[in-house]
């Protein structure tokens, strides 16, 4: 029997500075109960289950991120990966996955990483970029990994600005980079048809 082609998402997360900064956070941040749906959960399932197994990996400490922290995690699952996989990363995950790929070479053949509002650098509105997620100058590993590679950003995204995408563009070559007048901000969709239709045709799917 023929395996389904793996998904791999990692999700986003925050950085800060020091612990300070980070109690302050969780002091102020705004709480809800309502159920959050995103179009990262029963959304993509409900789309592609059928021909994919969607991995979403759990990252450790997502509010006070630290990248070597993720990465000894990601590198665990690396063995469990099938020899072709999808990536997916979302905001700090964007990030995570453009510094691992552009530091490291995959060990198993890429069929399109999608890099969804990946910030560059730290030049971002209410959000400090630190815990050892600043990239490197040169990228050419991360086009060499994925030759099909997405970067989508959103024109209305207040987390991270649009202008981050002119910076990936001055560094990559071959990467298509799309950019959406309106995805309610930072991604903050229910459904997300876009990337259904790019993954459909990674599989050769209608």
């Amino acid at each position: 029997m023929k395996s389904k082609t793996q998904i791999v998402i990692v999700h986003g997360g925050m950085t800060f500075k020091n612990r300070k900064d980070y109690l302050h956070y969780l002091k102020t941040r705004p709480i809800s109960l309502e159920k959050k749906v995103r179009w990262s959960g029963d959304y993509l399932d409900k789309k592609l289950g059928n021909s994919v197994d969607i991995i979403r990996l759990s990252m450790p400490r997502p509010e006070d991120a630290k990248y070597k922290e993720w990465k000894i995690h990601f590198e665990r699952y690396l063995p469990h990966f099938d020899k072709k996989v999808i990536l997916i990363g979302s905001s700090l995950g964007g990030i995570f996955l453009a510094k691992y790929l552009s530091e490291n070479k995959f060990p198993k053949k890429i069929l399109s990483t999608y890099l969804i509002c990946p910030p560059y650098d730290s030049t971002l509105a209410e959000e400090d970029l630190v815990g050892g997620f600043k990239l490197k100058s040169n990228l050419f590993l991360l086009e060499k990994n994925s030759k099909n590679l997405y970067l989508m950003f959103s024109k209305d995204d207040d987390i991270v600005p649009v202008q981050h995408a002119e910076k990936y563009a001055q560094k990559l070559k071959y990467a298509k980079i799309i950019i959406f007048k309106s995805k309610n901000g930072h991604f903050k969709i229910e459904t997300f048809p876009e990337i259904v239709k790019l993954i459909k045709e990674d599989l050769g799917l209608k």
